[in-house]
């Protein structure tokens, strides 16, 4: 499985409440930056569960993948509102696990799937 696929699979497994892939795949100093906030993997695990229940994770593109570095985009729509936004996360590894990631989000003023080959009910 590629860098990439494992990635957007464990944020598919921690959109369903389970962390068994992440806590496989990421090194014990992880450390996450998004919005400028630097959190360890437990407080980490406590953003996503939050966040995963007010917000639906579309599709992943890959932007670059290497095997010390992976680059990501994707787009998120809050379940209850329409909101949307789009996504850049940078991973770093070290020895084959996740050392380091960084995310960068910016609301959108338009729904990402109009237009497109995918819808949201597909993410649910």
């Amino acid at each position: 499985m590629t860098k990439a696929k494992q990635f957007e699979t464990a944020w598919r497994q921690l959109c369903r409440g389970d962390f068994t892939l992440l806590e496989e795949i990421t090194d014990p100093s992880f450390q996450a930056k998004s919005q400028g906030i630097i959190v360890d993997l437990e407080a980490y695990k406590g953003i996503i569960k939050a966040l995963t229940e007010s917000i639906i994770i579309g599709p992943f593109r890959v932007i670059y993948e290497a095997d010390k570095f992976l680059c990501v985009h994707r787009y998120s729509k809050f379940r209850n509102a329409e909101i949307f936004d789009a996504s850049i996360t940078a991973v770093s590894y070290k020895d084959q696990k996740i050392i380091t990631q960084e995310s960068r989000r910016e609301e959108l003023d338009y729904d990402p799937s109009e237009g497109q080959d995918w819808n949201w009910g597909d993410y649910e």
